[in-house]
């Protein structure tokens, strides 16, 4: 279910994002809608089972690293045989993994993702500090808690300033424009969004509830809206503007 409104996510935000620059005349490049895509489901990041963690790390990734740690456990029972109860007492925990359930395995593995990119990536690049930073701390977040935020926002567009301002605007707004558009997506939900904790305050306009068919036609409604309006944008040859005045007329 998180997986299928990160695919709506990725629609409305690429879309709408992309459409909106080119409607104001900004330049829109191969980076520019990278960046666009990694950010209309970014904010989900806190989230082990959503569209872009579940890509980055995939199921049978997750598999193979069982087995590889089973395969551990089991060298180290035998080998370590000299070593008793030694042995058995590092075997048991690395084979304890294999029953872990699939979304704390992941967030296990940004974690140590995070860690490693931190300690032996950051001397290369200040930027691999703030990732694996980044990383880190959102393995322990709660899912639509500080990503789900103005702060997470306002983080992820200065950093994107900080690194591309010397090529234009372009790459820096597209991100903000579609970060903010996942999180006005999330705030039409029955959740809702906390944009300013600790402040208990939640933008939740109760449009839809994700996984009702109510919710589903909302989703799909929007998703529509989203085509057409990229349609209009790039395949009708018009202002947007222009075509609705002469749809209207």
């Amino acid at each position: 279910m998180i997986a299928m409104m990160g695919r709506s996510h990725l629609v409305i935000g690429t879309g709408v994002t992309l459409s909106l620059l080119s409607i104001t005349h900004q330049e829109i490049t191969l980076p520019v809608v990278g960046v666009t895509i990694l950010s209309s489901i970014l904010a989900d990041i806190d989230e082990a089972n959503s569209l872009l963690v579940t890509k980055a790390i995939p199921t049978r990734l997750l598999r193979l690293l069982q087995l590889l740690l089973v395969a551990l456990a089991a060298y180290i029972l035998v080998m370590g045989s000299s070593l008793a109860p030694w042995n058995i007492l590092l075997s048991i925990p690395v084979a304890i993994i294999l029953f872990m359930p699939t979304r704390t395995l992941r967030n296990m593995c940004m974690l140590l993702i995070g860690i490693c990119i931190a300690l032996f990536l950051s001397s290369i690049s200040p930027w691999n500090l703030i990732i694996g930073s980044t990383l880190i701390v959102c393995s322990l977040l709660p899912h639509r808690g500080l990503t789900h935020s103005i702060y997470g926002l306002l983080a992820w567009t200065a950093m994107l300033f900080c690194a591309t301002y010397t090529y234009g605007n372009s790459i820096w707004i597209a991100g903000g424009i579609s970060y903010t558009l996942h999180l006005l997506t999330d705030s039409i939900t029955n959740r809702g969004i906390r944009p300013i904790p600790p402040f208990k305050f939640r933008l939740k306009l109760n449009l839809m509830n994700t996984g009702t068919w109510k919710g589903n036609i909302v989703e799909n409604i929007c998703i529509g809206l989203t085509i057409l309006l990229v349609w209009i944008t790039f395949f009708h040859g018009t202002n947007i503007i222009t075509f609705f005045k002469e749809w209207y007329l």
